[in-house]
C-alpha cells in the first residue's frame, strides 16, 4: 500500500511545522524520513495515522483519500518514539492491547503475540509488567505491539533513540527482515545518519516542514542537492565550511579556491575527501587533534586556521599520522560541493562538474 500526501499543512498557534507538504510512499518500500530535530518528522506521522487532524492538504492510502478517517479508522501500525506501555498490564497484555480493542478472538489474539514476541526475542518476558524490562526490552515491547496493527503500513517514529549501539544495530536488522517478511510499507522517521544509510531503500530528507531531497539512498548521499540531505547522510557527518570572497580571493574555510558560484555561502566536504599532501589538489596546513582508531579504519578530528575538520581514512590498522602533528592536507577542487546561502540549494562547482565517480 502507497502514502501520497498533498499540501499538507499544519501550525500550533503561529509556530508552521508543515506547510504544503508533498510527498509520496512506495508500496511495499522501507523508506526512511531522515530530518533534524524540529523538522515535522514526528508531527507527519502523527497525522497520518490520524492523532493530528492537518490544517489543509490530504492523506491518501493506496489513491483512497483517507484525511477524515478516524485513527481507528485506518489501516496503519503505529510505533511512536515514546514506549508508551500501560504499567500495570503485563507485556504479554501491552502487546495485544490493540487487539483486544478492536475485538479480536482471544486464540487469534494469544497466536499473534506469540509471533511478535518471537520475532522480537521477548517470549521470556511476556509475564513481567514494564517496571521490570529495561529500556531495550521496553523499546522491543513496543515494537512489537506496533506490529500487531492488521495493516499493510506500519509508521515508525525514531524508535531505536536511545538504545546502545549492539542493540540497536541488532534492531536495524531485524525491522528490516519483519518487513520483508510482511511484505510491507515502513515509513520509518528518524535524525540518525547512520540508521538512515543502513535502513533505507528509499529516504526523504525533511527540513522546515518540506522536502529538499527524495530518492534511492546510494544517489542522495553521493549526489546531495540540499544543504541538509550533505549534512545529515553519512558517518562521520560532512564538513560544512564558511565560502567567504576578500576581493578576487575565495576560500571554504581554511582552503584557497580559485572560485565559487555566485550565492555560494557554504561548501561541503566529505570526510573521505582528504588526503596527505603529497596529492595534487587544494591543500592546507592543519593539527592533528584526536584519532579514533575503528580498526582498519580510522576517523581523524583536525584543526587548520581556525576551522574544525573532520578526515575519515583507511589505514588497515596502520596510524599514518599522530595527534599534535602538523600536517598538509589536500582536497580535489571537484570534492567542494557549494550551497546556497538562503535556502540550502546546492550550487554548480564552477572548477569542474563532478562525474559519477568523484561526486560525494
Amino acid at each position: 500500500m502507497s502514502i501520497r500526501v498533498s499540501g499538507l499543512s499544519k501550525a500550533y498557534g503561529s509556530h508552521s511545522v508543515l506547510d504544503g507538504l508533498d510527498l509520496e510512499v512506495e508500496r511495499q518500500s522501507f523508506t526512511v524520513m531522515c530530518g533534524p530535530t524540529g523538522s515535522g518528522k514526528s508531527v507527519l506521522l502523527r497525522l497520518l495515522v490520524g492523532l493530528e487532524t492537518p490544517d489543509a492538504g490530504t492523506i491518501s492510502l493506496n489513491d483512497v483519500d483517507i484525511t477524515g478517517y478516524s485513527a481507528a479508522q485506518r489501516s496503519v501500525g503505529y510505533v511512536p518514539q515514546s514506549f508508551a506501555l500501560y504499567p500495570h498490564l503485563t507485556v504479554r497484555a501491552n502487546i495485544g492491547y490493540p487487539l483486544k480493542l478492536a475485538g479480536r478472538p482471544s486464540r487469534e489474539i494469544a497466536k499473534r503475540v506469540d509471533w511478535a514476541a518471537g520475532v522480537l526475542d521477548i517470549n521470556h518476558l511476556l509475564d513481567k509488567k514494564p517496571a521490570q524490562l529495561s529500556g531495550g526490552e521496553k523499546q522491543r515491547t513496543a515494537v512489537a505491539r506496533g506490529l500487531l496493527k492488521d495493516a499493510d503500513i506500519f509508521l515508525l517514529d525514531d524508535p531505536l533513540v536511545g538504545l546502545d549501539y549492539k542493540l540497536r544495530e541488532r534492531l536495524m536488522d531485524e525491522l528490516k527482515s519483519i518487513q520483508q517478511d510482511l511484505k510491507a510499507t515502513f515509513f520509518y522517521a528518524t535524525s540518525d545518519s547512520l540508521e538512515a544509510l543502513t535502513m533505507a531503500e528509499k529516504i526523504l530528507v525533511l527540513d522546515g516542514g518540506a522536502v529538499v531531497q527524495k530518492g534511492d539512498v546510494v544517489d542522495v548521499y553521493r549526489h546531495p542537492t540540499h544543504r541538509r540531505s550533505m549534512e545529515l547522510l553519512g558517518f562521520p557527518r560532512a564538513n560544512i565550511l564558511p565560502v567567504e570572497r576578500r576581493g578576487a580571493e575565495v576560500s571554504a574555510g581554511p582552503f584557497k579556491l580559485d572560485g565559487a558560484p555566485d550565492g555560494a555561502a557554504l561548501a561541503g566536504l566529505r570526510p573521505e575527501a582528504f588526503s596527505l599532501g603529497d596529492k595534487d589538489g587544494v591543500k592546507t596546513r592543519a593539527t592533528i587533534q584526536l584519532i579514533e582508531d575503528l580498526g582498519g579504519e580510522q576517523v581523524i578530528y583536525a584543526e587548520a586556521d581556525g576551522h574544525p575538520l573532520t578526515w575519515a581514512v583507511a589505514t588497515h590498522g596502520l596510524r599514518i599520522v599522530e595527534e599534535g602533528e602538523a600536517v598538509e592536507l589536500a582536497v580535489d577542487p571537484d570534492a567542494f560541493v557549494f550551497f546556497d546561502g538562503r535556502n540550502g540549494a546546492r550550487l554548480n562547482n564552477p572548477a569542474a562538474a563532478p562525474s559519477a565517480e568523484a561526486a560525494p
